[in-house]
């Protein structure tokens, strides 16, 4: 029904002359009193020829309709060649769409250009702001004499460094997910392996805390990138610290799932469907008013990729559960 619309509407010209016919036919056997029969033959088959006329012609329209829309919708894939144009106005209509279509394939050119200029400046950037902060470390480690009250100040200055540091791990691994390359490299890893590395990262964090780590190794094993779960076990052991005043975190295999849960804070329930969220912080982000919304964001994405699965719960003022299906 659509295309007939579409016909009538583009040949209105050529269907009103055919109505101006008929009308000049019937004035003319009513005006000269001619015999009914001989010309309402003629009419009628005038009216025949015509039909036919236009159904072949409709056919045609329609066929070379869908084949420009369809050629329209895969615009952006822009290499398959437009039919061969008839007359002048589609010619006019194709070479307005293939000068279209070259716009914006260099548009688009010019952005990807620009996004990896960006991220290669902040890749590069990410790299060597750890030179400095490898430094400061190690001027932090060394053992000086100093008066006893700066103790603290020092040890609170290992842990902002040790922010400073997650901080431009996160910043590194977004860019390196969300470029057109990656470097996933899938093996059978111990599980075992992969926890002692991200509980060795943060070991200083549970001291300065005083919180308890319940763990015993497992021995199970999985197929992953050691590299990129390992990340994301530092996210998720990096929330369970930073929402954790006391008590403990526990790391354990369940039903051949990995699981780590704290006695912290919790997540409110209305924030529960929404912690994945790129950017979203939630209630618990606003009060700590120094989330940044990416980390879990960061984690359902790299487990996304690496063909695994997340699963969340929580209870305010009871803790967090988080399970790892390989």
């Amino acid at each position: 029904m659509y295309w007939i619309k579409e016909y009538a509407k583009s040949h209105r010209l050529g269907i009103c002359l055919y109505v101006v016919f008929g009308i000049v036919f019937a004035a003319v056997l009513w005006l000269y009193r001619l015999p009914v029969e001989p010309v309402a033959y003629a009419l009628g088959l005038c009216i025949v020829i015509a039909l036919l006329v236009m159904a072949v012609d409709f056919g045609h329209y329609r066929k070379r309709a869908e084949e420009l829309k369809r050629q329209m919708e895969a615009a952006r894939n822009a290499a398959e060649k437009l039919p061969e144009p008839k007359g002048g106005l589609e010619e006019l209509y194709q070479k307005l769409l293939e000068n279209a279509r070259e716009g914006r394939s260099c548009q688009v050119a010019m952005l990807m250009r620009e996004k990896m200029d960006v991220t290669d400046y902040f890749t590069l950037w990410a790299h060597q702001i750890k030179t400095p902060i490898a430094a400061m470390r190690l001027l932090l480690q060394q053992e000086l004499p100093e008066p006893e009250e700066y103790y603290g100040q020092r040890r609170e200055a290992e842990a902002e460094l040790f922010k400073i540091e997650q901080y431009v791990e996160m910043v590194l691994q977004y860019l390196r997910l969300n470029s057109s390359i990656n470097d996933f490299v899938l093996k059978e890893y111990s599980l075992d392996s992969m926890v002692r590395q991200a509980v060795h990262k943060y070991a200083p964090m549970f001291i300065r805390k005083g919180l308890a780590l319940q763990y015993e190794p497992f021995g199970g094993k999985a197929v992953t990138d050691e590299k990129w779960m390992v990340f994301v076990l530092e996210q998720i052991l990096s929330n369970a610290i930073k929402y954790t005043s006391s008590g403990q975190v526990s790391i354990y295999l369940e039903n051949g799932c990995l699981v780590v849960e704290d006695t912290g804070i919790g997540i409110l329930a209305e924030d529960l469907p929404r912690v994945f969220d790129k950017g979203y912080t939630g209630y618990n982000g606003r009060s700590d008013k120094k989330a940044s919304g990416i980390g879990l964001y960061l984690v359902k994405e790299i487990l996304g990729r690496l063909g695994h699965k997340i699963m969340l719960d929580s209870e305010p003022g009871k803790g967090t559960r988080v399970k790892i299906l390989f």
